[in-house]
């Protein structure tokens, strides 16, 4: 490396020196991307380092969030390539007792199947997920997604989405109401997922490929498993309903912009650009204390750690 020149420290999670050139001069509030390859934009867009506000600006995620989105890319992509050299190589067919594929309609996977059970269920849903290469279709007629069933979906959703699968998911407009929900579902459709709420009845299904779909053994009790089918006309009819179902929703809402007061914008905007607490409430005319207890406040709505992050998160989703 030359004298006086910019180490690559994100080199070795893949970021070349051209991407942490863009994203550091972005972090440093520089929302002007002149000079800078449009093509390393779309990468750090693609990578999720850097996002765009709901007013069209450029915003970096803090230092922390980047390395761990980075670092889960890697990892991503390193179990994907794995995986995708099991299929491949069908690592599963060969260590099946007859050699039969493990996924072939048969005696032992009939083209019709009942799955019993949540966990049995999780499974297949796991598995057939990770064969589909074209298109995975989704309802979810409830709506509200509990934490327990986010963290389970998240590492599905996000290997699809990786892979390039088209995802299309369809929820149940209660989901509007429910923060975590909410928050999930914008967490896909910024990784590439198309989301649509439905104000009308749903019917609960997932499809791979338009060639494997689920439905519930009973609508009102999911828990007790689900129908699995392969046969093209039960798909083929699965398919028109979710249709239907998809033409008649509406695109996710785009997140609205908090009210704020005057005040904690003002406060917002310091924890950009002062240090420490002190001189913000010097800026602002407040005692140190009230400063204080606005900042507190304001990262609790942010789900931030820390001043600075909370300042990049006000900024990313456009507050300020």
């Amino acid at each position: 490396m030359k004298t006086g020149e910019a180490p690559n420290s994100l080199g070795f999670l893949r970021v070349s020196e051209q991407e942490e050139q863009l994203y550091l001069a972005l972090l440093r509030d520089r929302d002007d991307t002149t000079g800078h390859d449009p093509a390393t934009l779309t990468r750090v867009l693609e990578l999720g380092i850097v996002v765009r506000t709901t007013s069209g600006g450029l915003r970096a995620l803090s230092p922390k969030r980047t390395l761990e989105r980075l670092i889960e890319h890697q990892v991503g992509q390193l179990k994907d390539g794995l995986q995708e050299t099991a299929r491949l190589n069908k690592v599963a067919e060969h260590l099946s007792a007859d050699g039969t594929p493990a996924d072939a309609p048969g005696p032992l996977n009939p083209v019709v199947q009942q799955i019993e059970g949540l966990e049995a269920v999780r499974s297949v849903i796991d598995e057939v997920t990770f064969f589909a290469h074209t298109e995975n279709l989704t309802t979810n007629p409830v709506g509200v997604l509990s934490a327990e069933s986010i963290e389970i979906s998240r590492p599905i959703d996000l290997r699809i989405l990786r892979r390039g699968v088209r995802m299309r998911t369809l929820m149940a407009s209660a989901c509007l109401q429910d923060e975590k929900t909410i928050a999930y579902l914008r967490e896909l459709a910024t990784r590439g997922a198309e989301i649509r709420i439905s104000a009308h009845p749903l019917e609960r299904m997932i499809i791979c490929d338009r060639a494997v779909a689920l439905t519930p053994l009973d609508p009102d009790n999911t828990a007790r498993g689900a129908l699995l089918t392969r046969e093209p006309g039960l798909v083929s009819t699965v398919v028109s309903l979710f249709e239907r179902m998809w033409a008649a929703g509406q695109e996710l809402p785009e997140e609205a912009l908090p009210s704020l007061t005057e005040t904690e914008r003002r406060i917002l905007e310091t924890l950009y650009v002062v240090d420490k607490d002190e001189t913000g409430a010097r800026q602002l005319n407040m005692a140190l204390r009230t400063y204080r207890k606005y900042v507190a406040r304001l990262m609790d709505r942010l789900d931030a750690d820390n001043r600075f992050q909370a300042a990049l998160r006000a900024r990313e989703r456009g507050w300020i």
